[in-house]
């Protein structure tokens, strides 16, 4: 399960006991920081703390911040700084020389939606929340929310129905951008500031194989909260036992036909490796079909470029938009031995394709870690 899952299952958990909380959110970053806009930290009256926002460095004080707003009722944004000088970021322990805003908040507000954001997130859809930060708007308190679908349809209210339209305007903006940021939006009177925030439904990783070496793969796709999917036309080796981290399994009779069975889109990744040239050849074959972004093929280049040279003389189409997309051999260059080496450099791979990334050493990168988002 994601980070984001959890605590929106933990949320949903205490609501319905009836345990006070209060939620903390990162809305802002500036410098080098440690976690992006979106991390959250979920701080239960009575229990241990659920998510994450800075590595544990600023859990402590965001948790005392949270006690307060619990017996207040009121939320409250709070600034960590840590670029001024040495001395703070030495008393703070960050060691990244950067700058958070954190929206702290009874999570009675956040409960309301929690539901909508998780089953939203289960069933792979993506989703804005936008929540009210600070306003001069009648009638529109800080932790208002409002959800908004790709399709424009919304769920809640800000509390003013100009603010509505901008928020949606906003949500659906940043939806396309697939990015995350605080907006100031106008109202019918006065203007609201506003986190517009975009929830991704999890990465899925298929993996077309299910021999021993898939194991690793499997479990280290799981672990970053992605949705692992089994696809093999061995039936017996298809199961929990042998998976136990995996989303799915699909079995297949013929592995031509994975991009009929198999779930393939933009936001998918592939990875082939059953040991098999035949079965390779045929599942290759079949997604080129899809608009799968990342298609990795285990084994040698050599290897690779003869599947691609036999589907070329049969009559398939291979363009150099296809060719870029096929990683074989799959993996970063980290010098990999065994398994689970193996499995880790290919996971890399697909997170350095998906952010669009080349890889090298961060030492070497002369620009920030992260990209920027604007803050309004």
């Amino acid at each position: 399960m994601s980070e984001i899952a959890d605590v929106l299952s933990a949320i949903e958990s205490l609501a319905r006991r009836g345990e006070r909380m209060a939620l903390a959110t990162i809305v802002a970053v500036r410098g080098s920081t440690y976690r992006r806009p979106g991390a959250r930290l979920l701080v239960p009256e009575h229990g241990d703390l659920v998510g994450n926002i800075s590595g544990g460095c600023l859990e402590g004080d965001v948790a005392d911040v949270a006690k307060v707003v619990m017996v207040k009722g009121e939320p409250r944004i709070v600034s960590f700084d840590l670029t001024a000088d040495d001395e703070a970021v030495w008393g703070w322990g960050l060691g990244c020389n950067g700058a958070i805003e954190v929206f702290v908040e009874p999570a009675d507000k956040a409960a309301e939606v929690a539901g909508a954001l998780r089953a939203a997130l289960e069933e792979e859809r993506p989703i804005s929340v936008v929540t009210v930060l600070a306003s001069t708007a009648p009638g529109v308190e800080r932790g208002n929310r409002i959800l908004v679908r790709p399709d424009g349809g919304t769920e809640g209210t800000l509390g003013d129905p100009a603010l509505d339209r901008a928020a949606t305007g906003a949500a659906l903006e940043l939806l396309a951008a697939e990015r995350s940021e605080v907006r100031t939006l106008p109202a019918t009177a006065g203007e609201a500031r506003a986190f517009v925030e975009v929830l991704e439904p999890p990465h899925r990783l298929v993996v077309c194989g299910a021999g021993h070496d898939a194991i690793p793969l499997v479990r280290s796709g799981a672990a970053l909260g992605w949705r692992v999917v089994v696809v093999d036309d061995r039936k017996e080796l298809l199961t929990q036992e042998r998976f136990p981290e995996a989303h799915g399994f699909v079995y297949v009779d013929h592995p031509g036909k994975v991009a009929e069975e198999a779930p393939l889109d933009a936001r998918t990744s592939v990875v082939v490796m059953t040991h098999n040239f035949l079965r390779d050849k045929e599942y290759l074959r079949s997604l080129l079909r899809t608009p799968v972004p990342y298609l990795g093929m285990l084994g040698p280049r050599a290897r690779t470029e003869r599947l691609l040279q036999e589907l070329a003389e049969e009559g398939v189409e291979v363009t150099e938009a296809d060719r870029a997309r096929i990683f074989g051999p799959a993996g970063l260059d980290i010098g990999s031995e065994g398994p689970e080496e193996i499995a880790h450099a290919i996971v890399a791979e697909i997170v350095a394709v998906r952010r669009r990334r080349p890889a090298g050493f961060l030492r070497e990168r002369p620009g920030p870690i992260h990209e920027r988002a604007p803050v309004g």
